[in-house]
């Protein structure tokens, strides 16, 4: 059964004025002469994205739209109406935010993040604000050490609430980031820690000596960048570090001892230099 929101690869089978037809299972769905790549002939496959057009037909699109179902992202208001609000979706057809899936009135041209799905009335793809209902730990498809998307989502005593792969939640404590983070705010991250609950403790950026691997380059770059002298070490503050290297004290810490015993750097009272 083809579900609009989602991709699928399907074949083409019958090219008429206006585009191409391609089999879905057993039905055929018109691809729109716009969308059509160059050179495609009968019995060739391509992924498409399946959607309703205005008049409720599905049709597919070689545009990637910016979510698909499944998807939590931030888009941004178009258009208002008495019973709800469109937002840009990146394809010709804009997504509906019906008023009951608000948390306030939508304002055009301000971004908010939504979650996509179906909705089970209509069969359409809709958008919510009501983010809670597409989020739950009881199941989880992650483990200690995964590398995941994260995007910022509230703000708590302890850090920042995130989502994990548009389907749990965790926190990335404030010890472990030393920058404010703006709501739907993408990060590449890792999980450290799943607790009682299913409770889980993030990270940012990749996990453990991957990461590290990759500072031991970056900062060996900055050194040559700046005459073999960087006035940081073990001592610096870790918010001076956060601003310059964009890494925790103890990431920094760890790619500068992997330096120092492979003898590339010297530590210094007032910071780390390349070994000549």
């Amino acid at each position: 059964m083809i579900i609009p929101g989602h991709y699928y690869t399907l074949r083409a089978v019958k090219q008429v004025d206006f585009g191409w037809y391609l089999d879905a299972e057993g039905t055929v769905i018109l691809l729109p002469k716009r969308y059509v790549p160059d050179g495609l002939k009968q019995g060739d496959e391509l992924e498409v994205f399946i959607y309703h057009d205005n008049e409720e037909r599905l049709i597919a699109t070689t545009q990637r739209p910016l979510a698909a179902v499944g998807d939590i992202t931030m888009l941004k208001c178009v258009g208002k109406t008495a019973h709800g609000a469109f937002l840009e979706w990146g394809i010709m057809k804009d997504v509906f935010v019906p008023l009951s899936n608000m948390i306030a009135r939508m304002h055009e041209g301000e971004s908010y993040l939504v979650a996509l799905y179906i909705d089970a009335m209509t069969g359409r793809v809709t958008a919510s604000e009501k983010l809670l209902r597409f989020l739950s730990n009881e199941q989880l498809t992650v483990k200690e050490g995964d590398e995941v998307e994260l995007i910022a989502w509230q703000q708590t005593d302890i850090g920042y609430k995130m989502i994990i792969n548009s389907k749990h939640t965790g926190v990335l404590h404030f010890g472990d980031i030393f920058r404010d983070m703006t709501r739907g705010e993408r990060v590449k991250g890792f999980i450290k820690k799943i607790r009682e609950e299913n409770k889980i403790d993030l990270g940012i950026g990749e996990k453990g000596y991957k990461r590290v691997n990759n500072e031991t380059e970056r900062i060996l770059e900055l050194l040559q960048e700046h005459n073999g002298y960087l006035p940081y070490n073990d001592k610096s503050a870790p918010e001076e570090l956060y601003a310059f290297f964009g890494i925790s004290k103890k990431t920094f810490k760890m790619a500068v001892g992997t330096l120092y015993k492979a003898r590339k750097i010297e530590i210094t009272q007032s910071g780390i230099k390349l070994v000549e």
